[in-house]
């Protein structure tokens, strides 16, 4: 087994080694055993890392003949180039940091080696997707993270919340997946392959070919754009295909920070850069994907700001990044797509593991009204819950800065309608993002305590195993945007990428990012700082304010705070109605068709001939002498009849 093989198949070790021991119950066997694989993986993927991205050896490794049928011919291999290296170290970093993190939080859960087993496979799963040579293998693994990210998210089965949370996300993927098929399906009519080099190097021969799809004559790329892009959608829960996330809030807060910091919810963004090839001959597609993200990102802000529980809000912010993200990828922006990703992982589990450190110290409380006055008490969290706030709500020197305004600056230098449309809904949303930033840090450390007093007295720091993990995310939220600027979208982006990523020489936004006028690069920071004086003035020096506020926007507030009553209106147009029309297939198909003419019908039938045979045995000599003559009479009439000779 190579260096890079052992990337990929150590978690899976670990899982299934881990699961072996859940059996018996072997908690920390499981735990260390697991750690270690997955620690070991983000181990290789450093050195990985500088032999591919750094020193340039792109390598693609065959490990089976997977598909072998007539003409089509599918490979499982590990492709490993610069896009494939930054998810490496992303996935990795970030799991290895909640496996340790999840030995001290689950401490006291009874199937906990069990637990570890679901986050190693999971790691597997999407180190898979990552490492795809094709899209066949790319699409296992996207089922594979749809898989265990139920496993993980219903981990806690016997809670009715936790099962129809994961039964919920895994539906909700499945619409994406769908267009995700599809969108294979027109790439491998079109192209008559999967391999990704086959697709890449012939894109450009079939941009002006158009099929008929759905009654309208569209371009082939732009129809095969759009359905991969909606497979995107559901996986990074865009716009419309969103509401799995916060549910699945439901799953402990190590599942959280692994699913929607760096892992399953970046999985759509890493398609989109990924296919760019595709997608660069799709300026419909763009178009789309740029409108989406920017809604997506203005969106979920406004709805962050008006939860209350700790680890919603955060999940929210969740989809309002990847919203950056992706309307970044749609004015062809892929490096700073790419970049926000890789820093967004670092600061957004930072939130995630440090509110389940706040969630620990006020036993199990996630209500940020039922916190308060803590910070002297938990002053290790509160530093570094300040850190990736600062991070998240794009302020100098941390790495949100430098990733979420190279996003802005790029819209803005796209020089497009739907740019120019994304830049100033960025723009609000970064405003509303340090707003809800700071209303989150207010009302869960500061303030008269709004706990019990039992709770409070008993509110302490976690221990040094959930404390620890949080260093390194601290120093990525810090450092990541500084390190990598550079390489990711500086000067030295075109050598860093290589091949890895595509853009049009006419798409102009990336190379234009760096000279743009000098309020577009300071707009963001000022709204930022406006932001956090808000939420200050609001939530610590005038509390009244808030209340105030609702009662004179009331139709406002109850449309956000609702969550735009997107649940509700599923609920009507799809919900209530497959459920009647389940009902009717059920009562009226299965119970009255199937069932009325199959096993109940021939039993029914059996039963009723059996009654009826029956009343002929009376116990009376005559009665059975007289069925012996009719007998008689029939066989000889059948003989005579001509029918016995």
């Amino acid at each position: 087994m190579t260096l890079y093989h052992a990337i990929v198949f150590l978690p899976l070790i670990g899982a299934i080694v881990s699961g072996i021991l859940s059996i018996k119950q072997h908690h920390v066997p499981a735990e260390i055993i697991s750690v270690f694989c997955v620690c070991s993986s983000f181990l290789l993927s450093c050195f990985a890392f500088y032999f591919i991205a750094i020193s340039h050896n792109v390598l693609t490794l065959e490990i089976a003949r997977w598909i072998n049928s007539a003409d089509f011919v599918a490979n499982w291999s590990l492709r490993f180039d610069t896009l494939t290296a930054v998810m490496l170290i992303v996935v990795t970093s970030v799991s290895s940091c909640v496996h340790i993190y999840s030995i001290g939080y689950m401490h006291h859960d009874k199937a906990r080696a069990r637990f570890m087993s679901y986050l190693s496979l999971f790691t597997f799963a999407m180190l898979m997707l990552v490492t795809a040579d094709n899209l066949l293998q790319l699409f296992f693994g996207w089922e594979g993270v749809g898989v265990a990210s139920y496993l993980l998210i219903g981990f806690w089965y016997h809670k009715p919340s936790a099962h129809k949370a994961a039964m919920k996300a895994f539906i909700v993927n499945r619409v994406g997946d769908f267009g995700f098929a599809l969108g294979i399906f027109v790439i491998f009519y079109l192209f008559d392959s999967i391999q990704f080099d086959d697709i890449f190097e012939n894109a450009f021969k079939y941009a002006d070919v158009s099929i008929l799809f759905l009654g309208i004559e569209m371009p082939v790329l732009e129809v095969a754009s759009i359905l991969l892009f909606i497979g995107a959608m559901g996986k990074s829960a865009q716009l419309g295909l969103h509401t799995w996330l916060p549910d699945a809030m439901e799953g402990p807060t190590p599942v959280s920070a692994l699913i929607h910091a760096a892992t399953m919810v970046t999985a759509g963004v890493f398609l989109v850069c990924r296919m760019s090839p595709v997608i660069e001959y799709s300026p419909i597609a763009l178009d789309i994907i740029t409108i989406v993200g920017a809604s997506t990102a203005i969106f979920a802000a406004t709805i962050g700001m008006t939860q209350f529980d700790i680890k919603r809000v955060i999940a929210y912010s969740t989809c309002s990044q990847l919203g950056y993200m992706f309307f970044a990828a749609g004015v062809s922006a892929y490096p700073a797509a790419m970049f926000h990703l890789t820093t967004h992982a670092f600061f957004k589990a930072l939130l995630f593991l440090g509110a389940g450190s706040v969630i620990h110290a006020l036993s199990d409380e996630q209500d940020l009204r039922k916190m308060g006055g803590i910070w002297q008490k938990i002053p290790l969290t509160y530093s570094l819950m300040w850190i990736g706030s600062l991070a998240l709500a794009g302020f100098p020197f941390f790495s949100g800065y430098y990733s979420k305004d190279m996003i802005l600056e790029a819209a803005w230098a796209s020089n497009s309608f739907t740019g120019i449309i994304a830049f100033w809904l960025g723009c609000i949303a970064a405003l509303l993002t340090a707003y809800y930033s700071w209303r989150l840090l207010i009302l869960a450390f500061h303030g008269k305590p709004r706990c019990s007093t039992e709770v409070f007295k008993h509110v302490h720091e976690s221990p040094p195993i959930m404390i620890l993990p949080l260093i390194p995310l601290a120093l990525g939220a810090i450092f990541a945007g500084w390190f990598g600027y550079q390489l990711f979208v500086g000067y030295d982006m075109a050598y860093f990428w290589g091949d890895s990523l595509f853009i049009l020489s006419e798409h102009r936004a990336m190379a234009e990012a760096h000279n743009v006028p000098e309020w577009v690069k300071r707009l963001p920071v000022a709204l930022a700082a406006i932001g956090v004086i808000s939420a200050t003035f609001a939530y610590l020096i005038f509390p009244s304010i808030p209340s105030i506020v609702i009662s004179i926007a009331k139709p406002i507030h109850t449309l956000f705070s609702n969550k735009w009553f997107f649940d509700e209106l599923y609920d009507i147009l799809f919900v209530r109605s497959f459920v009647r029309f389940g009902k009717i297939l059920w009562i009226r198909g299965d119970r009255g068709t199937i069932d009325a003419l199959g096993p109940d019908g021939v039993s029914k039938l059996v039963l009723t001939s059996s009654n009826r045979l029956s009343k002929l045995q009376s116990g009376y000599v005559y009665h059975y002498a007289f069925a012996m003559m009719i007998g008689v009479v029939i066989l000889l009439s059948w003989y005579f009849s001509g029918f016995g000779s």
